[in-house]
């Protein structure tokens, strides 16, 4: 589904929307310091988070794995409890938002996303809680998202109930957690696993961007601004390298873009897009350079909504979201 870009900037948001969006902006704003370092003990303290729950609430029970406790890498299951135990379910791996230096797979807001798309969808969710920059700078995130995916491969049985699909994978992310997907998928689409396919990859409004400056990033600032994104990717490319926004990182469709079109195992893709995200510009560009490279991808686009628009249960699209990759879902899994 294509519409046109939004040529206004002000979006008609519910006041709890933009009371939420401004507290947000402001915390992490004061978080970023000139030396491209965060200040995690103020961020904390406004990270409201959710534990492990093993009784059922809403209908998913969720509790915490631990893949590499050198790293601290581990991940929430999110099991949906109102299915039978004979019913295969495919399995989401989802990675969470927040530039790649904010947020974690149990804040309260990702925790309340991921059990709706237990619930709804309804599938195994594995939400990804991956180490951040800049205290872990790139590729120290596609590592850690690529080492789920291996550690799911040969230890299901420990971390996922036995009518887990791992045939049936989805990678799920959204902003940079879209990028991050986008990148496990390319590396597990030149890997061999023993019980795990990737299936499907659901891109929510990626995090992209490139040295040039697009329309939508000059016109568009609510949440995300081109000062805020130059300072996240500075927090997270490599120091010293010499390294700049068209780094295949980042611009993944761009003048130094890996060449997918031989990756025959590159999963069907589905790209969401927000006609009031600053980001807009480069998510249509890469859902292109997808169809371009001969890959099956698919362009949803919600004109009126910005940036993260899906961690608002108050907006309608954020249901609507659900319900679109649920239908991409039951298209796309292998039973």
């Amino acid at each position: 589904m294509e519409v046109a870009s939004n040529r206004r900037t002000s979006p008609s948001l519910p006041w709890r929307t933009r009371i939420a969006i401004s507290v947000l902006s402001t915390v992490t704003a004061a978080s970023q310091r000139r030396d491209f370092t965060v200040n995690r003990t103020f961020l904390n303290f406004f990270n409201l988070k959710a534990p492990p729950n093993p009784k059922p609430i809403n209908g998913v029970k969720t509790s915490d794995v631990t893949v590499d406790p050198s790293r601290n890498l581990w991940c929430r299951i999110f099991v949906p409890t109102q299915i039978s135990s004979s019913e295969n379910l495919p399995v989401i791996i989802f990675f969470h938002g927040g530039g790649f230096v904010y947020l974690n797979a149990d804040t309260k807001a990702y925790d309340a996303v991921c059990r709706r798309f237990a619930r709804k969808i309804p599938a195994f969710v594995v939400s990804v809680n991956y180490r951040l920059a800049p205290e872990h700078r790139y590729p120290a995130q596609y590592d850690d998202g690529f080492d789920v995916l291996k550690f799911l491969d040969e230890n299901k049985s420990q971390a996922l109930p036995e009518n887990a699909d791992l045939s049936s994978c989805f990678l799920a992310g959204d902003s940079a957690g879209a990028n991050l997907a986008h990148h496990v998928a390319k590396r597990a689409s030149e890997s061999d696993f023993q019980k795990l396919k990737v299936t499907g990859m659901v891109a929510i409004q990626p995090f992209f961007g490139g040295e040039e400056r697009t329309e939508p990033e000059k016109r568009l600032s609510l949440l995300v601004s081109i000062e805020r994104t130059d300072w996240l990717w500075k927090a997270f490319l490599p120091q010293g390298e010499g390294a700049d926004r068209d780094h295949e990182a980042i611009n993944v469709s761009g003048p130094r873009a890996t060449d997918i079109s031989g990756l025959e195992r590159f999963p069907a893709t589905m790209v969401v897009v927000g006609g009031f995200d600053a980001l807009q510009e480069w998510q249509r560009r890469y859902y292109n350079w997808l169809k371009n490279s001969g890959k099956e991808a698919y362009l949803v686009e919600y004109p009126n909504m910005i940036h993260a628009f899906y961690i608002f249960p108050e907006l309608p699209e954020a249901g609507q979201l659900i319900s679109h990759v649920r239908d991409f879902v039951n298209k796309h899994k292998s039973t």
